[in-house]
Parts: structure tokens; sequence; C-alpha cells
């Protein structure tokens, strides 16, 4: 853990901005962040909250995201909370001019119909039907998350040789609607979004390209990891 805090700061001293979507919307969850140490961004389909949790005070600051794919991917969820622990015990760690956030479930409904909660929760209470991890992909719609974001949006894809929805327009569920908001409003310099088991670090490419600043968080989060650095997922 030591080694991946040593990476952000790396990605700070380089001044490195992430690619996000920057749109005009209120800022009334980043104002909670602010005031306090977390603050819900949204709500998902089933009513559940997406919150955020702040760390440090920096002007240059980081987000990460776990549970895109709810409980399919639940160890990434462990991932975000294991940060969370260790950003809490070591506040130090965490240099003076930054700041991270991190949203461990964006999609809760999806992680509770794995595990049963939508809060903490640990690797024993994960079952082993896979077809019950496949459903918990998907939020309260059927939709993947990961392909409802404004990046080269289609109504449908293929996972796995399934087909898979995603969504019936950009941004038309609610958890990624929050995290279009939250980002947009807290205006992070980058973004790292955590997902398994392809075991790699990989760039965003969007609308046609992967941008310079993507590369150097790529290759510098892959660095610290541990993992590969890829230019591009090709699923």
């Amino acid at each position: 853990m030591k080694k991946f805090l040593a990476s952000l700061i790396v990605i700070f001293i380089a001044g490195v901005v992430g690619y996000v979507y920057i749109y005009g919307l209120p800022k009334s969850a980043v104002d909670a962040i602010k005031n306090g140490n977390e603050a819900i961004i949204g709500t998902s389909v089933e009513g559940r909250d997406i919150i955020a949790y702040r760390y440090g005070s920096g002007a240059k600051k980081i987000l990460f995201v776990g549970g895109i794919h709810g409980g399919y991917e639940w160890n990434t969820v462990l991932v975000a909370y294991e940060l969370m622990d260790y950003l809490k015990a070591n506040p130090s760690a965490i240099p003076a001019n930054v700041e991270v956030a991190v949203v461990p479930v964006l999609n809760p409904d999806g992680l509770n119909k794995v595990v049963g909660t939508a809060g903490r929760f640990t690797a024993a209470d994960v079952p082993t039907s896979q077809t019950l991890l496949v459903s918990g992909r998907f939020n309260a719609n059927n939709v993947d998350l990961n392909r409802n974001f404004d990046c080269d949006w289609q109504s449908s894809g293929m996972w796995q040789n399934t087909a898979v929805d995603g969504g019936s327009k950009v941004f038309s569920e609610p958890e990624s609607q929050a995290m279009k908001e939250f980002i947009s409003a807290y205006a992070p310099s980058g973004v790292v979004g955590w997902y398994s088991a392809a075991g790699g670090v990989y760039s965003s490419d969007c609308h046609g390209g992967v941008l310079p600043e993507t590369k150097t968080i790529t290759n510098v989060y892959a660095k610290a990891s541990g993992y590969p650095a890829h230019e591009v997922f090709d699923n």
C-alpha cells in the first residue's frame, strides 16, 4: 500500500490531468464532502446510497471508483475499502497538496444481489454460484453501467459472447448519472476505475484515442502496482 501511495505522489508531481467529461452541474455533493469526510453523491435504481469518501484536503484531487460491476467484481470493492482503511490509519501518507476521494461501490444493487449488503462485507460472504455472480454485474435495470457512459456509447454490446444492455441512452441510469455529476463538480485531476480480473492496467480509449496524460497515469499506476500496462482494453 505504501508503494501504491507513492504512485499518487508521482502522478501529482507530474501534474497529470485525467480524462473526464465536464458539465455545468450542481456542487451539493462536493460541498458536503468538503464539510465532512463523506457524501451521498446519488442513489441506485433500488434507492441505495452511492457514497464518496474523502481523505486529505489538498488542491489536487484524484478519484478512485470500485464496484462498477457490483457483485460480479466484488473484489474491487474490497480493494477500495482496503485503501480507505489505510488512508484513515495513515493520513500523513497523503501529500499536503493532494486530496483523495473513493467511491467504493458505484453499483450497490448489483453488490447487494450477490453478498446481501451494499456496505462492508468479507470474501467469506461471497457465494460460489457463477450464475449469481454474473447477475450481480448489472444494475437493477439489468444495464451494464460500464457501457452507459458517454464514451463511444452503444445501446447493446457483447461480453463473453453474451449480449449486454448499455442502457436506453447515454447516462440513462441513476448510478452513471451520479458519477457524471460528481466528477463534473469535483473536477479531479485523474480518475482510476478498478475492474477484475484482466491482470493489467488499461488506458481509457474514448472518442478515437488515448490522451497522453492517460498513458502517463497508466504507466505510473502499473509500475506502482506491479501489473503490466496496456494501451487499451479489448473486450
